[in-house]
C-alpha cells in the first residue's frame, strides 16, 4: 500500500512538472521555436504595389521554410495606410508581423508591438551581432525594442555603381540627340527637353512629370533640396558644422524650383495629370516612351526601369526609351549630393504584435534569415542556379543569368519578396568572406550586366560606373534626420502633416497658374506656411539631431 502511494505521488510530481513545463513554453502563445512542425504568419506590409502572397510560393521562401517548418502569408496595403492602421488599431486586429511603414508612430502609441529585447537575448544571436552597434538607438525610453529597422550595414562598405539613383532623370535618346552634353543645372536640363520637344512636333511628347501621390508626395516636395546641394534629410537642411535644422519649404529653394515648373507648364512641357495621377499611372507613364524627363529616387521607380530594361535585352533598340540619371543643382557653384552617406533609418521596420501566435518562433526566423547563408540566399540565390563561385570564392553571374532574371523571374524566385522590408544586411554591407551583400554592388556583377548601350553612354561620359556621374557623399553622423522617431500626435509630427496639406493646396497652383500669378500666390502660399510654427518645429528638428549624433559619438 505504501509503495502504492508513493507511485502515485511520484506520478502526481512528474504530472505537475509537465503542466509547468507546457505553461511556461505556452507562455504569450510561444514554443521554444524549435519546433520544424509547419505554420503559417501572418504579415500585414504598409507599402502598396504589391500582389498578396505566401513566401512558400516563391524558390527562396520555400527553402527558409524547410529550414525552419515557417511560411509567411503576406497582405500588401491597398487604400491609405492611415485608414488601414487605424482600423487595426481600433479593433487590436492585428497580424502575427507587422510592417506598418509611416504608421509606426500609430503601432507604438497603441502598444500593438511585444518588447523583442527579451527574445533577442535569449534567442537571437545574429540579431545581435548585426544590430548590437545600433541599439542605443533602437532602444525606447523605457529600454524596449520593439521594432527591427529594415537594414542594417554589416562589415565593409561598398557603393552602389548602378542607374538607380536619386536624380533627375532624361531619356537617352535626348542625350543622343544633342550630342551627349554636359548637364549640370536644371535650366540646362529642361532647355535640352524643350529642344527635343520642339524637333519632334508629332510625337506627342511629355516633356516632364512628376509624383505626388499619398505618400510619395515627397518626390515632389524633396527636389529643392536636392538641387540646393543637400541628400535627402527629409523636410530640413543641416548644417554640417553646428547641426543646425531649417526647412526649405518656403525657402528662395522651393521658389526656385516651383517657379522653373510654373515655366515649364507655360510652355506646355509639364504633364498637368502629375497632381492626379496615382502611382501605377505613373509608373505606366514612364514605360509609355513618351515621357523625358522626371525626378525621384531610384527605388520607387524600379518596376519602371526594370520593364525598360527588359525590354531592350529583347530588343536593344528599345534602348533610347531608357532613362539616364543626372545629378543637377541649381548652378555649377552647388556641389551635388544626390547620394546619401551612409545611415541608420531608426523610425521604420519590421516587429511581432501582441497578437502573434509564437513570438519565440518568428524572431528564431528572424534571426535565421541573418546567418550570412541565408543573406546569401535572399541576396544571390542558389549556388549553380543564380549565381556561381570563382577559384577565389568572388561570386560572380553569368550573362546568361543575368538576361534570364527579369521581374518575372525575380518575382517567382522570391528576390522581389525577400529584397527589402524583412531584417537585412544593408544594401551596402559585405559578408563576411569579402563578397558584396547586394549582387548589384559586386564589380563582377555590375560590368556583366551592362548592356551594349550602357557602356557607350557611359563612355561618352568617360566614366566606367553611374555613381560616378556624383560627388561622393559628405559624412553626416545623424543621416537621414527624416528617420529620427516622432511620437503621433506630437508638434512636429503634426506640423508635418499640415505642411503637407498646404503643400498639397498650393504646389498645383503654383506651377499651373499664369506665370503673372506666380508671385502673388507664392507670397499667399509662404504667409500660410509660417503661422504652421516653423521655429517651434526648426528648434525641435535641431535638438533632435544634436542628441542623436551624441548617442551616435557615445555622449
Amino acid at each position: 500500500m505504501r509503495q502504492k502511494r508513493k507511485f502515485t505521488l511520484i506520478v502526481t510530481i512528474v504530472l505537475m512538472l509537465s503542466l509547468v513545463t507546457v505553461a511556461c513554453s505556452g507562455k504569450n502563445g510561444s514554443s521554444d521555436g524549435d519546433s520544424k512542425d509547419k505554420v503559417t504568419f501572418t504579415i500585414f506590409n504598409g507599402v502598396s504595389g504589391k500582389k498578396d502572397l505566401n513566401t512558400n510560393e516563391t524558390t527562396i521562401g520555400k527553402i527558409l521554410e524547410e529550414q525552419t517548418g515557417v511560411n509567411f502569408k503576406i497582405e500588401y496595403l491597398v487604400g491609405e495606410l492611415n485608414t488601414k492602421i487605424g482600423t487595426m488599431v481600433a479593433g487590436r486586429t492585428y497580424p502575427d508581423v507587422l510592417i506598418p511603414d509611416d504608421g509606426i508612430s500609430q503601432i507604438m502609441d497603441a502598444g500593438a508591438f511585444i518588447d523583442l529585447f527579451p527574445l533577442i537575448e535569449e534567442h537571437a544571436p545574429n540579431i545581435k551581432r548585426v544590430y548590437g552597434p545600433y541599439f542605443n538607438l533602437m532602444k525606447q525610453e523605457d529600454g524596449g525594442i520593439y521594432y527591427l529597422p529594415i537594414a542594417a550595414e554589416v562589415n565593409e562598405y561598398i557603393g552602389d555603381p548602378n542607374d538607380n539613383k536619386d536624380a533627375f532623370y532624361i531619356q537617352r535618346r535626348v542625350l543622343e540627340w544633342a550630342d551627349y552634353p554636359k548637364i549640370t543645372s536644371v535650366d540646362q536640363y529642361f532647355q535640352i527637353i524643350e529642344d527635343f520637344v520642339k524637333a519632334h512636333p508629332d510625337e506627342d511628347l511629355i516633356g516632364f512629370v512628376t509624383l505626388t501621390d499619398d505618400w510619395r508626395f515627397f518626390a515632389t516636395t524633396n527636389v529643392p533640396n536636392h538641387l540646393a546641394g543637400y541628400p535627402n534629410d527629409g523636410n530640413v537642411m543641416v548644417d554640417m558644422k553646428t547641426h543646425e535644422a531649417k526647412i526649405y519649404a518656403g525657402t528662395e529653394y522651393e521658389y526656385r524650383w516651383f517657379k522653373k515648373l510654373n515655366e515649364v507648364n507655360a510652355k506646355g512641357l509639364f504633364d498637368k495629370s502629375s497632381f492626379v495621377d496615382n502611382y501605377d499611372q505613373y509608373i505606366a507613364k514612364l514605360t509609355s516612351h513618351k515621357v523625358l524627363g522626371f525626378s525621384d529616387q531610384g527605388w520607387q521607380i524600379g518596376n519602371a526601369r526594370d520593364a525598360l530594361l527588359d525590354a531592350a535585352r529583347k530588343d536593344p533598340s528599345l534602348n533610347q526609351y531608357r532613362y539616364f540619371p543626372i545629378p543637377l543643382t541649381f548652378d555649377e557653384s552647388i556641389k551635388d549630393q544626390w547620394i546619401g552617406p551612409p545611415g541608420f533609418v531608426s523610425n521604420r521596420g519590421i516587429g511581432i504584435t501582441v497578437n502573434a501566435k509564437d513570438p519565440v518562433r518568428i524572431i528564431k526566423f528572424f534571426d535565421n534569415l541573418l546567418t550570412d547563408e541565408n543573406q546569401t540566399l535572399v541576396k544571390w540565390g542558389v549556388e549553380g542556379e543564380t549565381y556561381l563561385k570563382d577559384e577565389n570564392g568572388r561570386y560572380y553571374r553569368t550573362q546568361e543569368m543575368i538576361n534570364m532574371m527579369d521581374r518575372a523571374f525575380n518575382d517567382d524566385y522570391g528576390f522581389t519578396t525577400f529584397n527589402w522590408d524583412w531584417p537585412q544586411y544593408g544594401s551596402n554591407s559585405t559578408l563576411a568572406d569579402g563578397n558584396a551583400a547586394n549582387p548589384a554592388n559586386q564589380p563582377e556583377v555590375f560590368e556583366m550586366s551592362l548592356t551594349e548601350a550602357d557602356k557607350e553612354i557611359l563612355a561618352k561620359y568617360d566614366v566606367r560606373t553611374f555613381a560616378e556621374l556624383f560627388s561622393p557623399p559628405d559624412d553626416r553622423p545623424w543621416y537621414p534626420a527624416w528617420g529620427l522617431p516622432k511620437e503621433q500626435g506630437s508638434p512636429p509630427e503634426i506640423f508635418e502633416t499640415r505642411k503637407e496639406e498646404l503643400q498639397r493646396k498650393y504646389i498645383s497652383r503654383l506651377v499651373l497658374t499664369e506665370p503673372s500669378n506666380f508671385d502673388a500666390l507664392w507670397d499667399e502660399y509662404k504667409t500660410e506656411l509660417y503661422k504652421l510654427g516653423v521655429e517651434e518645429y526648426e528648434e525641435w528638428y535641431t535638438q533632435a539631431i544634436r542628441d542623436f549624433v551624441a548617442k551616435v559619438e557615445g555622449n
